[in-house]
This record gives structure tokens, C-alpha cells and sequence, in this order.
């Protein structure tokens, strides 16, 4: 028996097989069509809500479902608006999809783009995370969003490549614990650098299975500048220029006391007690410089 692969000029593949018996001679032909795989996208859409029908979520979700497009995740998003994680293999869809609800009287569509971090776990919880009007790299949680600060962490952390983030927060706070939560969700591993979690540590060489750049390393700004020996400021030195994840606490004292600055930070998060609780150095600086 022998095989043969044809294809012709419309796209179809033909593929052909030639069995030769003693006395016949049969030629069998299969047809079909190729099929490119195209690779699944995902999409964040939200839109506010001026008239709240019955049915207008089923009337929006037909509509999805007409176009093909998969709703991976729906919430309630603040007051009166709704978000939506959408999934699908066709940008034109989605193009398509936007300008057919600009149409729909009942809602006007605030946001249909490639979904960020922020909109990912808005849709998870609810609500939007705080950030700085002025500075938007800052964002703000309270001890009672513990869990939306490590889920978010853990988003962050699932990125690759060089980032560095700084933390901000009063001692005891939950700093540290969260990290290692974030870590954990992240499915990584963190490695502590400088910390006073147990003890005040400060690392002067790293084994080779903690110098992975796909851990998290984790440095304490203050431990790291104000009691940091020339080995330490070497081996952080040489983390900060890796590709790896980086997440410094207290980096206004690791940017005043170092050659960093404000710029080398990617993200930075502040942890409060309390939303009007004022984030200061002084109290708690002190204590750093005792002898261990």
C-alpha cells in the first residue's frame, strides 16, 4: 500500500491511497478540509447599567452567545455596573460585539479591552482596588483586604522577567505574610534576602537554588541599608540586576539610603490598619540600629 498527500488550490487536502492486489488495482480518496487552531483570548468588558429590565442580562448574554464568545466570569462591580471576563479566538467578535451594544439604551459599555490585573480581580471580588489619583503605580489596601492584597500579589508575582515592588506599611501590619501568601498563590518560591520576621537577618551569599530568578526574593529596605555590610550590598546588588520578581518593605528608606530610586520600582502597595492610619518612619526606625 502506498500514501500519497495532495492539496489543491482551495485549501482541501486530499489524501490518497494506492492498494495494489494481484488482480486490481483500487485507489481510495479521503477529503477534507485544514483547520488552523487559533489560540483563545481572553477580554475584560464592563459596562454601567442605567436601567436595570428584567431580562437585560439574559438579552446580553444571548448576544455573547450568538457571536460564539464564552463568559468565563461575571460579578457585580460597584454600584450599578457589571463586569465580565470574556473568552475568544476572534478579535472581530469582539469588535463587532462593542459597537452592537453602543445601540443598547439600557447600559453604556465603560471599558472592552485585554483584561489587567486590576480588572481580573475586580470581577473576582466585586470592587476596584484603591490607587493614587496622582501617582498610578501606587495602590492601597487595609488589613481587613488581606486577601484581596495577596491575591493580587499573587497575579503579580505570576509575572516574568525584571519587576520591582515596593511595600509600605507600619510594623506588624502583615507585610512579610502577606509576601509568602502571594508567593504561595503564585505557585513560586521566596527567598528572604533581609527580613525581621524572626530575627533581624541579613544575608551575605544565597545558595544556587535560591538564586533561581524565578524566585521572589524579598528585602527588608531598612535591614538592607542601614545594617547592610559590603558582601550583603554585593549579593543585592547582583539580585537587583536579575530578571526576577523583587519586593523591597519600607522602600522610601531603601531609596534614601541606597543608589535606587523611585523609577526602579514598578509597583508600589501600601498596607494600612486603618484607611486614615499615617504610614511613618520615625517610631519604628529606631530599633534597626540596635545591635542584634
Amino acid at each position: 500500500m502506498f500514501l500519497f498527500g495532495l492539496q489543491d488550490y482551495d485549501g482541501n487536502c486530499r489524501i490518497m491511497f494506492h492498494d495494489v492486489s494481484p488482480s486490481f488495482t483500487y485507489f481510495y480518496m479521503i477529503r477534507f478540509r485544514t483547520v488552523t487552531a487559533l489560540e483563545s483570548k481572553q477580554w475584560y468588558m464592563e459596562y454601567k447599567i442605567h436601567k436595570n429590565r428584567p431580562g437585560l442580562l439574559g438579552d446580553i448574554a444571548s448576544l455573547l452567545g450568538m457571536l460564539e464568545v464564552n463568559i468565563m466570569t461575571i460579578n457585580g462591580v460597584e454600584d450599578r455596573t457589571r463586569g465580565m471576563l470574556l473568552q475568544t479566538d476572534d478579535d472581530e467578535k469582539i469588535e463587532l460585539l462593542g459597537k452592537m451594544l453602543q445601540k443598547v439604551d439600557n447600559i453604556t459599555v465603560n471599558k472592552l479591552r485585554t483584561p489587567t490585573i486590576v480588572d481580573i480581580l475586580a470581577v473576582r471580588h466585586g470592587r476596584y482596588i484603591e490607587r493614587d489619583s496622582d501617582d498610578r503605580k501606587t495602590f492601597r489596601f487595609t488589613r481587613d483586604e488581606l486577601g484581596i492584597l495577596v491575591d493580587f500579589l499573587g497575579e503579580v508575582f505570576k509575572r516574568d522577567g525584571n519587576q520591582v515592588i515596593g511595600l509600605r506599611g507600619m510594623p506588624r501590619v502583615g507585610k512579610t505574610e502577606s509576601i509568602i501568601a502571594g508567593s504561595v498563590c503564585s505557585n513560586k518560591r521566596w527567598t528572604f534576602v533581609s527580613s525581621t520576621l524572626l530575627r533581624q537577618t541579613v544575608r551575605s551569599q544565597l545558595s544556587e537554588d535560591e538564586m533561581q530568578p524565578n524566585n521572589i526574593f524579598i528585602i527588608d529596605g531598612i535591614v538592607s541599608t542601614i545594617r547592610s555590610n559590603e558582601k550583603h550590598y554585593g549579593l543585592l546588588q547582583e539580585i537587583m540586576a536579575m530578571p526576577s520578581t523583587k519586593v523591597i518593605e519600607h522602600p522610601d528608606i531603601f531609596i534614601k539610603e541606597s543608589n535606587y530610586d523611585y523609577s526602579h520600582f514598578d509597583i508600589i502597595v501600601e498596607l494600612r490598619n486603618t484607611p486614615d492610619e499615617e504610614i511613618s518612619y520615625e517610631s519604628f526606625t529606631a530599633h534597626y540600629t540596635d545591635d542584634f
